[in-house]
């Protein structure tokens, strides 16, 4: 540690002082411990045994020159969407049940799950019955996203501490600004609105294109059938 003694007492560096802990896998930046990628994705590595599902591992560690948003619509135990911002190195998620709106005026119930690797933004495929989430994932909606606050001083990490994300969308189906703010719902701190914010972007309500992929232009059903065809070819 990079100190000052000064009559027996010892005061920090504030210019250079970065002290980094590998083995214990966080930063400590004047004190304050930082959590890293991989610690960040300790819970979603835990939850799946990557032998048996074909989800990214987490390879990718790259940061996109912009910052990327994808919606994956899901049909596991229950049919929902998946939000995800690209924060820090990893994807930041939360559950939509509803899926978005594009309507001002209506907000839907978005409940913060764990965070994902990167890679996951263009994994598109079916997890295996009986493992974690298993069932039929499309990427429904994938683009950049501008952080609204920003301009305010305040991060992305910043705001999802705050409980209040305004981000403008840049996607192929979803234009515009829109909101993730936390709600005392429950008492559940993972329980957050998502809604469409008023501004000047013409977003359409009705989505073309709604129920396809825009990465392989596949309806659910299309993406389900891919392993039906794939193990009659094997046999």
């Amino acid at each position: 540690m990079y100190s000052h003694i000064t009559k027996g007492k010892t005061t920090m560096d504030k210019k250079n002082i970065l002290l980094i802990v590998l083995c214990f896998g966080v930063f400590l930046v004047e004190g304050i411990r930082v959590p890293t990628k991989k610690k960040s994705l300790a819970t979603y590595t835990k939850k799946r045994d990557f032998t048996l599902t074909p989800e990214p591992s987490g390879k990718k560690t790259k940061k996109s020159k912009e910052p990327i948003f994808v919606m994956q619509k899901h049909d596991a135990s229950h049919l929902h969407y998946d939000f995800r911002l690209e924060i820090d190195g990893v994807l930041v998620s939360w559950a939509i049940p509803k899926g978005p709106s594009t309507d001002p005026e209506v907000k839907h119930l978005a409940v913060m799950t764990e965070d994902h690797p990167l890679d996951y933004a263009t994994f598109e495929g079916i997890i295996p019955k009986g493992r974690y989430g298993g069932g039929t994932v499309m990427v429904w909606d994938i683009g950049t996203y501008v952080n609204l606050k920003q301009e305010y001083g305040i991060s992305m990490k910043q705001a999802v501490k705050n409980g209040k994300i305004e981000i403008e969308l840049h996607g192929k189906k979803l234009q515009g600004s829109y909101a993730l703010i936390r709600t005392k719902l429950h008492n559940d701190k993972r329980n957050w609105l998502f809604f469409k914010m008023k501004d000047n972007v013409v977003q359409k309500k009705v989505i073309k294109n709604k129920e396809k992929s825009v990465l392989t232009n596949r309806t659910m059903k299309q993406i389900a059938q891919e392993k039906t065809k794939k193990k009659s070819t094997n046999e």
